[in-house]
């Protein structure tokens, strides 16, 4: 909180009092906590792993809300809430209008949230889940030489070589967004949102304000480096452990950012006559933008083609890799639901033979398959249980569902003229807010991480 305290400064205005006052409570908080358990550890159990990590990422966004709550710009503490749970969960949704005008502290604030959730969502997706054994499937047995999950020794050298590879991710994305023209704030400001995949911009036009193809580019190159498992740049640096395409889920989504980016161009080149070199990259931004679950867009891309829509709305669902900062279903558990499926189908035709499920070169263990099928009933689940809660609250059908969908996957816009890529979320009443917030949560810790608390069976020895 003090680096937008000293930009407040820095601007003489007096926000700056606001994020000292919420560093101090902050701080204060936290010694308290601090003190009250600094005697003998808990016994870890999943049980308080999962509470835990939900414990954390709520008490992050309470945090978060207090400088948005007292700030010189008003918002409801609805409003607040929402904003910094979009931030800390690097969703990308906003309520805040008229970004141009708004005071830098809150502009890097809200930067901030969004670049420190990215990290902890690597650090969740690597270190954490997998202990309690839900989310990042993949992550297990990346490589089949390697059976003993660590890539390297020690979790200290692992959560480091995160931090560092994240770090240079954000200094190098900072340096050419400012070689391409954005001003060193900008810069800084977009490359941290850009690395965590996350989609706050510093103007209303977000990306679309400075209209370049080759920042646009530059900015495609980044998110899709944001949205692969992040092991692969601490392996990228190991004797003999750097195996890029043996990850399937890797192959997956670079081949589906392709596809999809060339086929929305040559259907805007065909139908709106766009210029190809153009159409290239806006589409291929735009695309890559909502697949890895950042959010950003340069236009309103829901105007180019009714096939456009079909594509985008595809997009929202994907995701990136597993142990990146994405949200999303992600391409690990569409790989891994595409080999049950292809499975099933094969025994139908031959129903005595005997089929493995691969992932790459790994078996896919039955708990694997459970986990993956586990997930997609509650993702659908909760997403159709989400929609009808937001109708009660009074949005219509699309608004409604794409606001849902864009929560549980972190993504960042909806569809439809309120909350599209044109608009924002403003304008829905507080108890959508409140069960946006609650979605966008859901979404980020896999489900099942939240869900199980809800369980009664959980909480009994």
């Amino acid at each position: 909180m003090m680096i937008p305290a000293l930009v407040d400064i820095a601007d003489k205005n007096d926000d700056w009092k606001v994020f000292v006052g919420s560093g101090a409570l902050t701080a204060m908080v936290c010694a308290l906590v601090y003190v009250a358990t600094r005697g003998d550890r808990p016994r870890f159990t999943q049980r308080l792993g999962f509470l835990i990590v939900t414990s954390v990422w709520i008490f992050g966004a309470v945090v978060g809300t207090i400088p948005l709550y007292f700030a010189s710009f008003e918002l409801t503490l609805a409003g607040a809430f929402f904003e910094s749970m979009s931030g800390i969960t690097a969703t990308g949704s906003t309520v805040i209008s008229g970004l141009d005008a708004l005071p830098r502290g809150i502009l890097m604030w809200r930067s901030l949230l969004q670049w420190i959730g990215g990290i902890g969502i690597i650090g969740m997706a690597l270190l954490i889940l997998p202990v309690l054994r839900t989310g990042g499937i993949a992550l297990y047995q990346m490589e089949s030489s390697d059976k003993s999950d660590k890539v390297l020794p020690r979790v200290n050298q692992l959560s480091g070589g995160l931090v560092a590879a994240y770090v240079v991710l954000t200094v190098l994305c900072t340096v050419a967004y400012a070689g391409l023209g954005m001003s060193f704030f900008d810069a800084v400001n977009h490359a941290m949102t850009t690395v965590a995949t996350a989609g706050y911009s510093t103007h209303d036009l977000s990306m679309g304000y400075f209209d370049d193809n080759r920042i646009l580019a530059t900015a495609t190159l980044f998110m899709i480096l944001g949205a692969m498992p992040f092991v692969i740049y601490i392996r990228a640096f190991l004797p003999r452990r750097f195996h890029l395409w043996r990850d399937p889920q890797i192959k997956l989504f670079l081949l589906t950012c392709l596809v999809l980016s060339l086929t929305i161009a040559i259907t805007r080149r065909l139908i709106n006559e766009t210029p190809f070199i153009e159409a290239v990259v806006s589409s291929a931004f735009n695309l890559v933008s909502i697949i890895t679950t950042t959010g950003y867009a340069s236009e309103d891309y829901t105007l180019w083609s009714n096939a456009a829509i079909g594509v985008f709305f595809l997009a929202t669902f994907l995701g990136g890799c597993a142990g990146s900062t994405t949200g999303g279903i992600k391409a690990n558990r569409l790989y891994i639901l595409f080999q049950i499926v292809k499975a099933n189908f094969r025994r139908l035709v031959r129903p005595h033979a005997v089929i493995r499920l691969r992932y790459g070169n790994t078996d896919i263990a039955p708990e694997g398959v459970q986990t993956v099928t586990i997930y997609f009933f509650l993702f659908f689940g909760t997403l159709l249980l989400g929609t009808v809660i937001l109708t009660m609250h009074g949005l219509d059908l699309i608004t409604a569902f794409s606001g849902a969908l864009t929560a549980i996957a972190n993504v960042g816009p909806g569809f439809g003229q309120v909350i599209g890529p044109a608009g924002n979320f403003s304008s829905l009443p507080e108890g959508a807010l409140w069960t946006l917030s609650a979605i966008m949560l859901l979404g980020r810790l896999e489900l099942v991480t939240v869900l199980i608390l809800l369980f009664p069976a959980t909480w009994k020895d």
